[in-house]
């Protein structure tokens, strides 16, 4: 039976990318394994300089004073990382949902932190809109999709100072102009490649402008003269991640993939919205294309949907603890017939009850 991987994260990835990416774990380089040969070697340094290149070309960023890194820690990482950097006396913070809160709770170990709207009073179902950027602040951090509420921003804001944002569930998803960012983040694990690297792109001319002294590890201007290579970057991860951009390029890029998200998007949420059994939890104007969040109206019918949609080889569809109900994850690689298969089960429910 085919399965239907509705998984947050870890999420689902390309079949031609499993493939080349579980072939060069046996043989990458004249039958040396992708896991055991040099991160200094030439094959390896090429994968890591493609990857960087493809992120900033399919950014639409080249040439444009950006530089890609690939380093470790996860998104997590950069919620500390971002405040080492760029944080000199006060920043303002757009609170979305529970990554959000947690980058404003790591930066504020260092300074004062000012939260410029949040949506927290309805448990995050919508993305506060009409807030103010304070001028005189180091940077304005944001969220631009949140898995676990399924809220999605729309619109950004014409900063008058830095615009940070976490984009680690819904980048390549979209076309935006990224160059409204001074820095992005993204773990690689929902639209890149497998866990274990997190993708930066930074626009160099914002930093070195931070008092404190940065522990090495933490300073992206270090990690940008090593070329992503300051310590043993995560090969695995960064070579899945390449393969992966590779295959969003030859797709036809950002803008061939949002066409197929958005059908995918429609598909879900029509059939949220006429089916009376269901509910969605996202405000409809922000609802994410990337995680789609409801919940069954009749709690008597969650064991018979839990028990079809089972049997119809789909995975990973429970919701977060913070919201429950169920939430199915379509990033990239999430083919329309596999969110149809969902929406099958659904409307059976609704046929059977």
């Amino acid at each position: 039976m085919k399965r239907h991987n509705f998984s947050a994260g870890p999420c689902i990835l390309p079949q031609e990318v499993l493939q080349k990416a579980s072939e060069a774990i046996l043989d990458f380089d004249n039958g040396l394994s992708l896991i055991e040969i040099s991160h200094r070697s030439k094959p390896f340094v090429d994968v890591m300089e493609k990857a960087r290149a493809l992120a900033l070309e399919l950014l639409g960023l080249e040439g444009k004073g950006y530089k890609a890194l690939f380093l470790q820690g996860g998104a997590s990482t950069q919620f500390l990382m971002v405040a080492l950097n760029l944080l000199e006396k006060r920043a303002g913070y757009l609170n979305t949902g529970t990554w959000a809160a947690k980058a404003i709770k790591e930066a504020q170990i260092y300074d004062d932190i000012y939260e410029v709207a949040s949506s927290k009073d309805a448990n995050y179902n919508y993305i506060p809109k009409g807030y103010d950027i304070p001028e005189d602040y180091d940077y304005f951090h944001c969220t631009s999709n949140n898995t676990i509420f399924g809220t999605q921003m729309k619109e950004f804001p014409n900063s008058p100072i830095p615009m940070v944002c976490d984009m680690s569930s819904d980048i390549f998803s979209r076309q935006l102009d990224f160059s409204k960012f001074d820095l992005i983040y993204a773990g690689a694990q929902k639209n890149m490649g497998p866990a274990g690297t997190t993708l930066v792109v930074v626009k160099e001319d914002i930093l070195g402008k931070v008092s404190r002294k940065i522990p090495s590890m933490m300073d992206y201007k270090v990690h940008i003269d090593k070329s992503s290579m300051f310590n043993t970057p995560p090969v695995f991860a960064v070579y899945t991640s390449m393969l992966t951009l590779e295959w969003l390029k030859n797709l036809g890029g950002i803008e061939a993939i949002e066409k197929e998200n958005d059908k995918k998007a429609q598909l879900i949420y029509s059939e949220i919205d006429l089916n009376p059994l269901f509910k969605g939890f996202a405000t409809k104007s922000d609802r994410s294309h990337m995680n789609a969040t409801f919940n069954i109206v009749n709690e008597n019918l969650k064991e018979t949907f839990d028990t079809m949609v089972k049997e119809a080889g789909i995975n990973g569809l429970n919701g977060h603890r913070s919201v429950g109900g169920y939430r199915a994850s379509m990033y990239n690689a999430m083919s329309l017939d596999s969110v149809g298969v969902l929406v099958d089960v659904m409307s059976e429910l609704e046929r059977k009850a």
